[in-house]
């Protein structure tokens, strides 16, 4: 018999689902409880009624109905607004996820899935020894990103084997940190900076780490090149639009996998989503140069991002020399005898982590700002007419150029000056041929003023290249990055360069590769085989001697000089137009872009950003310029929040600086991207 007092007119009765991983159904439990028991209690109550011996405190209440986690546990269950109606399902915080990595390696490792996204990629980044995990982000592949790999299964040709690294015994399934590893302050892994391993002496501190148990350096090598029936049978975009696509699956950070409605199991794609890699190090960078590589390299394959012929020769080049340079590198046993103290390599690669470091030419006096003047070649393009090259003298100070009918008259008034802060700088250059243009895109009120100028050489257009770059970034020629980025400039201008002495083998047969392993499907259409091969090796002539570390960093640095660089593309519809175009979202800039011709049509500056906000009603987001200039938008290709997210994103990342080490304002990067959903 129960008395009166149990059933008090304030407790009722709850039914909880458990999620017990060793029982194949969902076991149901009621519960009497009353509104206010706080959930703590209530796992409590859950945890005595089921009584099983086990540790408990990763499982919490997931609360179907409101798609929400129950993590406040001193909240009562008045507080959360839960009734007797509710669904609340007991289960683990931490469950697996399949990653595909940009190697195309997938990993499974337990995962937060209620952590918001932010903090979880920052854990899995942690396991992978991958810093600055910022930077990337997870992404679920729209329904064309496997389209293809399907219908070959149809075709009853052999299956594809999955390469699955099982990193199921991940520490994070407790929700503390993984081990210090690279977020150590004083003690940080040091890798070696020629081949990307980690020196014995430090390879204890990666020893709670999943990866110590299945080789640390996995993740540091990259993958054999892929067949080109493989790359064939891969999701490649053949518009601006199919770009598009590609980018609406971010999942959003402020959120948890679980109300995402990601499943345990699930595969994701884990990407560098922000294209600013900070701080990059060969010394503490081995996995994240690789996957930054790989990522790069994927984007060139497949099309992803546009380059010439001539540029996709280099990048093949490059691949083929880091494929070998790997291949060695596999079977060689990297153990090392000496043993290396942390703080001793903290303090000798000090010079290269710091700010500033050493400069190549220290300037005698800051306040001399350095200018260029010199004959260059300009024209305008006019529908109908054609290019008239016409020669004036050109002086570029500041972040300006002024150009005038000769030398003579640069005291006097110019034909036109240039404000070149916020335009885009896009290169125009054809090595073989002798073409050094540079085309410059300058924002005015209606549009675009494209200007094109022609250098005589390497070393005048690598000059003028540089000063470019810089003051389209609201920097002069007397910052500290001006001539690395000149160096930069001609030494990609070098591998460009087919060298006339180099003999190409006659037995072609006999070399080690395929040479559609490392071009675009689409390139190795135009060529055959062995002219395809041949080419390929004169390009590897010009980077044969590079140590492997630095063929990556020199893939990824030529990856950053493509003119599309670093954009993603969305299907947008502009307030006050009917029809549809792409906003390219950038790392400094917003871009209009004519979904047919994909000619750029206006540049927005996030340096002249007053203020932005969203109509969440009407999912439309909308910004303020300076001089009085706006634009609004509804994006058609994904949801506005994943926008929005994007460009608050790079606001943020605008604001780290080296002193910070590794610390993040988590609580800023919220209030930049989340908005008021």
């Amino acid at each position: 018999m129960l008395s009166s007092s149990d059933f008090s007119s304030a407790s009722w009765e709850l039914v909880v689902r458990v999620d017990h991983p060793n029982e194949k159904e969902q076991k149901e439990i009621l519960l009497r409880v009353s509104g206010d028991l706080h959930i703590g209690g209530v796992m409590l109550k859950l945890v005595e009624q089921i009584n099983i011996s086990q540790d408990w405190s990763d499982f919490a209440l997931w609360w179907e109905q409101k798609h929400c986690w129950l993590l406040k546990t001193h909240w009562t269950l008045d507080k959360y607004g839960v009734q007797a109606d509710a669904k609340l399902l007991f289960t683990p915080q931490h469950k697996m996820l399949r990653l595909r990595l940009p190697n195309v390696k997938t990993v499974r490792l337990r995962v937060s899935f209620s952590a918001v996204v932010f903090k979880a990629v920052s854990n899995i980044c942690k396991t992978l020894n991958i810093r600055r995990p910022e930077e990337l982000s997870l992404l679920k592949p729209s329904g064309d990103y496997f389209k293809k790999k399907k219908k070959k299964d149809k075709n009853n040709r052999e299956p594809i084997i999955e390469d699955i690294l099982n990193l199921e015994s991940s520490p994070t399934i407790s929700g503390s940190p993984v081990s210090p590893g690279l977020y150590s302050k004083t003690m940080t892994p040091t890798y070696d900076p020629i081949n990307g391993t980690p020196v014995s002496s430090t390879m204890t501190w990666f020893s709670d780490s999943p990866l110590a148990e299945q080789n640390c350096n996995i993740l540091a090598f990259s993958q054999h090149p892929q067949s080109p029936e493989a790359l064939a049978d891969m999701f490649q975009p053949r518009s601006l639009v199919d770009k598009a696509k590609l980018n609406a699956g971010w999942l959003d950070s402020s959120r948890s996998l679980m109300e995402q409605d990601i499943q345990e199991d699930e595969q994701l794609l884990l990407r560098f989503k922000y294209y600013t890699f900070f701080d990059l190090n060969p010394k503490y960078d081995a996995v994240r140069i690789n996957q930054l590589y790989e990522q790069a390299r994927w984007a060139i394959l497949l099309e992803e991002i546009d380059c010439t012929e001539e540029e996709m020769l280099i990048f093949a080049a490059l691949q083929y020399h880091i494929s070998k340079l790997s291949l060695s590198a596999d079977i060689q046993d990297f153990t090392n005898d000496s043993e290396v103290d942390e703080v001793e390599a903290a303090l000798s690669n000090l010079e290269v982590t710091l700010e500033g470091g050493k400069a190549d030419s220290p300037l005698e006096d800051i306040t001399d700002i350095p200018k260029l003047a010199d004959n260059l070649k300009l024209f305008r393009p006019k529908k109908l007419i054609l290019k008239a090259l016409k020669q004036y003298w050109f002086v570029f100070k500041d972040t300006s150029i002024s150009y005038f009918k000769n030398k003579e008259l640069e005291q006097g008034e110019p034909v036109e000056k240039l404000n070149l802060r916020g335009c885009e700088v896009v290169p125009d250059v054809n090595v073989a041929g002798r073409k050094f243009g540079i085309k410059l895109l300058i924002p005015v009120a209606d549009g675009m003023n494209e200007v094109n100028l022609r250098c005589d050489h390497e070393n005048q257009y690598a000059r003028w290249m540089a000063a470019c770059i810089l003051a389209s970034k609201g920097k002069t020629m007397a910052d500290s990055s001006y001539q690395p980025e000149v160096l930069n400039i001609l030494s990609f201008l070098r591998m460009k360069n087919r060298n006339s002495e180099f003999q190409v083998p006659s037995s072609l047969e006999s070399m080690d590769m395929n040479p559609e392993c490392f071009v675009s499907p689409r390139c190795a259409k135009r060529h055959k085989s062995k002219q395809l091969a041949a080419r390929i090796l004169e390009a590897h002539h010009n980077v044969a001697q590079m140590p492997l570390v630095e063929a990556k960093l020199r893939f990824i640095q030529a990856w950053q000089s493509l003119p599309e660089f670093g954009l993603t593309y969305y299907l947008v519809r502009f307030k006050g137009y009917k029809k549809d175009d792409i906003l390219g979202v950038s790392y400094n800039r917003l871009i209009r872009i004519d979904a047919v011709t994909g000619i750029p049509i206006t540049t927005w500056r996030f340096a002249n950003m007053k203020q932005w906000n969203v109509n969440w009603e009407i999912r439309q987001v909308a910004i303020e310029f300076d001089q009085n200039v706006s634009m609004a938008f509804t994006c058609l290709s994904a949801d506005c929040k994943v926008v929005h997210e994007y460009i608050g994103g790079y606001i943020f990342l605008s604001t780290r600086s080296k002193d910070q080490n590794e610390t993040l304002d988590e609580d800023l990067f919220h209030k930049l991207t989340g908005g008021q959903d």
